[in-house]
């Protein structure tokens, strides 16, 4: 029912949420009616004191006249206790709608005026999930010094002090009753070192994946392939603002493909069921949301993950968890070997994209550890590649063989529980293409989670080192600083 409003004042005056006229005209005349009992109370004492009536019996009358009134006032405070307590909607004010006062100018009316009930808004799904969830994230970049030097970008591909909107994606989960569960997440972001001149929304993971057995479930559509732990790891919960060098240039980053993966101890052997975790997949190969696979070969990918360890020291919960991967891809000339990061050496040593001037096949490997002491984490990673030319219809590669390789080693530790973590990582990448190519950098870093990772800042400070330029003087600076800040907000 509508809610009641009433009004006192001038006309035509807004008289506000009040308790009708009605009621009000009826206490007063109940206190007019306890007076009047006074009253006549009252006038026979005037008349037996003209008369000579002793003291006690005016007392006794009086007596009689106060209990009457403590009786009806005690009544009276009763009602309107009673009427402070029913709200607005009680429907004894509006049992048919919504009480309204108009004036004539000369007296107020009061009317019940019909209203039509309005309907909550609520959204349901279109077609038989069970669970629909909407969901987020925003993370804001402020970048100032030698901005993303660590990702080799100085000199030719040096880049400006800036302000950049890193990434700012929505998403869209769903379970069916049927065991298949799905994703359609999009970035607003206009630029992510893959495509540099989009402008648009664009699609990251887009997938349906069923899993009614845990030991095999199968996945198609993109999503990141199965390689690398710091790759593979979501966005939002990193420890450093942005991932290594090494992680960018050699892990294949999201492809369109179809993967078995499963924990084969689920149902053998329950209280070790994430002792083993397997990935196995193929993919186009050649980057996301693409129409087209770049030949007739495929990207195959597989990854192992062991828990080997998890309990308790001093304490805290504890665990070792170990990773390794393998991947295999032959590609035709255009491909973007670097998906994420940038791979070819230029001039002055700093880093562009490695599109293949000729086609390849290519054969990458890595291995991950990460060790948890309640506060504590120590995570490292190691990756290497062989990038060999492939002769295709008597065309050369145009370009010679080559092995990068790189590494990272990353320590973090809570100052304040959940609340302030301070974190170090030094990593290395050697591109492989000439002597002395390669990429060192140092991050410090304080992360102050204000609400977990829901709501978190970050900042971090990146010393970087170029062996190419220390080793060929004149060419330009070989060392370079930045400092990166970046509020992020998941909803």
């Amino acid at each position: 029912m509508s809610t009641q409003k009433f009004v006192l004042g001038a006309p035509g005056a807004n008289l506000g949420a009040q308790r009708p006229k009605k009621c009000a005209r009826s206490r007063s005349l109940r206190i007019i009616a306890a007076a009047s009992l006074a009253l006549l109370a009252l006038q026979p004492l005037a008349a037996e004191t003209s008369g000579d009536k002793s003291e006690s019996d005016r007392l006794e009358k009086l007596e009689r006249a106060v209990e009457q009134l403590q009786k009806r006032n005690a009544e009276l405070e009763q009602e309107v206790s009673s009427l402070k307590k029913r709200t607005a909607f009680a429907p004894e004010f509006a049992p048919e709608g919504q009480t309204k006062i108009t004036s004539d100018g000369k007296t107020y009316v009061e009317k019940n005026v019909l209203t039509e009930e309005k309907k909550p808004i609520y959204v349901v799904p279109a077609g038989p999930e069970f669970r629909l969830t909407l969901g987020g994230y925003i993370q804001m970049n402020f970048e100032d010094g030698a901005v993303s030097a660590f990702e080799g970008r100085f000199g030719l591909t040096a880049l400006k002090d800036r302000f950049r909107l890193r990434r700012a994606r929505i998403n869209l989960t769903g379970d069916f009753a049927e065991q298949f569960d799905f994703k359609i997440e999009g970035d607003f972001e206009n630029s992510d070192g893959i495509s540099s001149n989009r402008v648009a929304f664009e699609a990251t993971d887009i997938f349906v994946n069923w899993h009614q057995f845990p030991e095999a479930n199968i996945k198609i559509g993109q999503w990141k392939a199965p390689f690398g732990l710091e790759q593979i790891t979501p966005d939002p919960v990193l420890f450093t603002i942005e991932r290594s060098l090494p992680t960018g240039a050699i892990t294949p980053e999201r492809q369109l493909g179809v993967q078995i993966w499963g924990k084969p101890f689920t149902n053998l052997w329950p209280q070790e069921k994430d002792l083993l975790t397997y990935y196995a997949g193929i993919f186009n190969g050649n980057g996301r949301n693409t129409t087209n696979n770049d030949n007739n070969n495929f990207m195959y990918v597989g990854r192992l993950e062991l828990l080997p360890w998890k309990g308790k020291v001093l304490g805290q919960d504890s665990s070792l968890k170990l990773g390794a991967d393998i991947l295999n891809s032959r590609d035709d000339k255009g491909t973007n070997i670097s998906q994420t990061l940038n791979l070819l050496v230029n001039t002055d040593g700093s880093l562009s994209p490695f599109t293949l001037p000729g086609a390849d096949e290519r054969t990458a490997w890595s291995v991950d550890a990460w060790l948890n002491i309640g506060p504590f984490d120590l995570i490292g990673e190691y990756f290497q590649e062989d990038v060999d030319g492939r002769t295709v219809a008597g065309v050369a590669p145009g370009f010679s063989d080559f092995e990068p390789s790189g590494w990272y080693v990353q320590g973090s530790y809570f100052l304040f529980p959940k609340k302030l973590q301070a974190v170090v990582k030094w990593e290395a990448l050697n591109p492989g293409q000439f002597g002395s190519d390669g990429i060192h950098s140092i991050t410090g870093g304080l992360n102050y989670y204000i609400h977990g990772d829901a709501i978190k800042l970050m900042a971090n400070y990146v010393h970087t080192w170029s062996d190419f330029r220390a080793a060929r003087p004149g060419i330009g600076d070989d060392q370079f600083d930045e400092v990166i800040m970046r509020l992020q907000l998941m909803f």
